[in-house]
C-alpha cells in the first residue's frame, strides 16, 4: 500500500510513511512482572521505519500471497518488459523479474523513497531490476515501452486515478496488457480495527483504513479503465483466504507497517492498551491453531492497450 494520498488523512500526513519514530513504549506493569500476552504486544517497540516493517510484516502475511495470485494471472513470459507501478518494497517486482528471465526486464516505480530504498535492499542484483522514484500520474518513461503493467493494491491511494491509468496506458506497447488488484470491501476484522482506532487513537487514523478499502466497485473500475483508453476490460472479484499471526501480534504489526505507526507512537500507553483490548477479542472467532484466518475480497482488473 503505497503512493498514499496523505491529504485524505490529515493527522497522518504530517509524518508520512517513510519512518516511524523509534520511541520505546513505557510498560505500565513491568515492575510487577505480571505481563500478560496482550500487554506484551501493546508495549512492544517496533522501532525502525514503516517501509522496513512493511517488508518484514505486511509482505509475508498479505502482500506476498496476493502478489502470487496477480503474477499467476499475468502469465508473464521470458523476454517481456514489465512495469510495476506503486511497487512499494518490491514484492511484485521481484516475482515478475523471475518470470521474465532470461531476456526480460522489470522496472519498479514508486513515489516513496523509503519504500524504494527497502525494495533495493531486498532485491537480488542478479534480477536486473530498475527502480524509478516518480508519481504514477507522471511516469518519466517513454511511450510504448512495456509489454505488461502491474499494480497491486495501490490505485486507491493515488489522488488522480484517471491520470495515473492514462500514464500506464501510454507506456504500454500497442498490444500490451495491464493487471491491477485492489482490496475490498472492508473485512470484519478491519472494520473492528477501524472502530477501535477511531475510539482510542484518532478519527483521522481510522480514515486510513477507509482509504485502504475504498476502490473496489467493479462499475467504477470499468469506467476508469474505459476512460483511460483501455480495451476489453475484464473485472473479477473473489475472496482471498489469508493467514496472519495471532490477533495481538497482527494488530501491531499492521499498525507499524503503515502511516498508522505515527498514531500509535503518539498515543498514550493506556490508549494503546485500550485499542488492543477493544479490537482483539472481536478477532478471537477467527483464530485457528494460533493463527488468525480470514478472507478479504480482491478485485482484479485485466485490460489491453
Amino acid at each position: 500500500m503505497v503512493n498514499i494520498d496523505h491529504a485524505a488523512i490529515p493527522a497522518i500526513a504530517r509524518t508520512g510513511e517513510e519512518s516511524a519514530p523509534s520511541e520505546s513504549y513505557p510498560n505500565p506493569v513491568a515492575k510487577s512482572g505480571a505481563l500478560d500476552m496482550a500487554q506484551t504486544y501493546a508495549s512492544t517497540n517496533y522501532g525502525g521505519d514503516a517501509p522496513g516493517n512493511y517488508q518484514k510484516f505486511f509482505v509475508p502475511s498479505i502482500g506476498g500471497p496476493v502478489a502470487e495470485d496477480l503474477i499467476a494471472l499475468a502469465g508473464l513470459k521470458a523476454g517481456e518488459h514489465v512495469l510495476d507501478v506503486a511497487c512499494g518494497t518490491g514484492v511484485v517486482t521481484r516475482m515478475a523479474a523471475r518470470q521474465v528471465m532470461p531476456g526480460g526486464k522489470v522496472t519498479g516505480l514508486d513515489l516513496n523513497p523509503g519504500m524504494l530504498a527497502t525494495a533495493r535492499a531486498n532485491t537480488d542484483p542478479d534480477l536486473g531490476t530498475d527502480w524509478v522514484e516518480a508519481d504514477a500520474a507522471a511516469i518519466p518513461l517513454n511511450d510504448g515501452n512495456f509489454d505488461v503493467v502491474l499494480c497491486q493494491m495501490s490505485l486507491q491511494f493515488i489522488p488522480n486515478k484517471l491520470a495515473a491509468l492514462r500514464e500506464m496506458h501510454r507506456v504500454l506497447k500497442p498490444s500490451g496488457r495491464i493487471l491491477l488488484s485492489v482490496p475490498g470491501p472492508k473485512p470484519p476484522l478491519f472494520a473492528a480495527m477501524h472502530d477501535g482506532i477511531a475510539r482510542h487513537l484518532s478519527h483521522e487514523g481510522a480514515l486510513f483504513l477507509d482509504l485502504v478499502f475504498a476502490m473496489h466497485d467493479p462499475r467504477e473500475l470499468r469506467d476508469l479503465f474505459d476512460n483511460a483508453g483501455f480495451h476489453n476490460v475484464q473485472v473479477h472479484s473473489a475472496p482471498k483466504a489469508l493467514t496472519v499471526p495471532r490477533p495481538e501480534e497482527f494488530l501491531w504489526q499492521y499498525v507499524h507497517s503503515t502511516p498508522l505507526a505515527s498514531e500509535a507512537v503518539n498515543a498514550t500507553p493506556s490508549a494503546r492498551q485500550a485499542l488492543e483490548e477493544t479490537v482483539c477479542p472481536k478477532w478471537s472467532d477467527y483464530v485457528v491453531g494460533g493463527k488468525t484466518r480470514f478472507e478479504v475480497g480482491i478485485t482484479t482488473v485485466q485490460a489491453w492497450a
